[in-house]
């Protein structure tokens, strides 16, 4: 177990120590977050209704929430690439525990996860976004982002070791995330699409999980969203999770 610690934090230190010497990465925890931020704040904001709310309120826990979930996408182009480069098989002979590979890419998707959901409410506390909640639930709502975004970082995972290239990985991952996050309540009410969006909306786990932000951080009515969050996470690492680490044993010749 000491091993096993010890050797998933030197694999999450190795990944986020290449970050800084690869820029195109940093923009999207930094630069990207802010322009979805800004572009539906500005041009889509004015057009949107949102009773109860002001659209910057209600937008803040949906961009976030889909900011997130995207950020495993370093680990599946950096797991394809590992993989392809000849490193796994290099990794496998070493003295080091075979599950701290992919427990160490995760892992290091925890931290680059926190530093953009931390740039992005800042930006929304610049452009007029406020907590209507105490600061117990403020925190909660970022446990259960990160624990989200853990979750999600599996599902990347699983999609890095099974295409062929970090190509395909990233659009495959795109094609899979982009539609669940805007057929839900990310970005528009859902009473506002039409009645068949708006069935799959309802239990689509992306509604789920922003309307537990809302009620952690508006107060919006929860409606048992928190609760079917933090299971939707574990049902997502549940099923991602044994997939991946089965992949790569595969990937890895084992």
């Amino acid at each position: 177990m000491r091993r096993l610690v010890s050797d998933t934090l030197i694999i999450a230190e190795r990944n986020l120590i290449r970050l800084p010497r690869a820029p195109e990465l940093l923009l999207a925890f930094t630069v990207q977050p802010i322009m979805f931020v800004l572009l539906f704040r500005y041009v889509f904001g004015g057009a949107i209704r949102t009773p109860g709310y002001s659209y910057v309120d209600f937008l803040l826990p949906g961009i976030i929430v889909q900011n997130i979930a995207f950020g495993g996408f370093v680990t599946a182009i950096g797991l394809n690439e590992d993989v392809h480069k000849g490193l796994i098989d290099r990794f496998r002979s070493l003295p080091m525990a075979r599950p701290a590979v992919l427990a160490g890419r995760t892992l290091a998707d925890i931290v680059t996860n926190a530093l953009s959901v931390t740039i992005l409410l800042v930006t929304g506390v610049i452009i007029g976004f406020a907590f209507h909640a105490s600061a117990l639930h403020a925190i909660a709502g970022l446990g259960l982002l990160l624990l989200f975004g853990y979750a999600f970082s599996w599902f990347f995972a699983f999609v890095g070791l099974l295409v062929s290239s970090p190509e395909s990985a990233n659009s495959v991952g795109f094609i899979a995330v982009f539609p669940l996050t805007f057929i839900s309540s990310a970005f528009v009410p859902v009473s506002s699409m039409p009645s068949v969006l708006r069935a799959f909306a309802n239990v689509n786990p992306f509604t789920i999980i922003v309307d537990a932000m809302r009620h952690l951080w508006l107060g919006a009515p929860a409606h048992n969203s928190v609760w079917g969050a933090v299971v939707w996470a574990f049902v997502i690492m549940g099923v991602f999770a044994p997939l991946a680490v089965g992949r790569y044993r595969r990937a890895a010749g084992s």
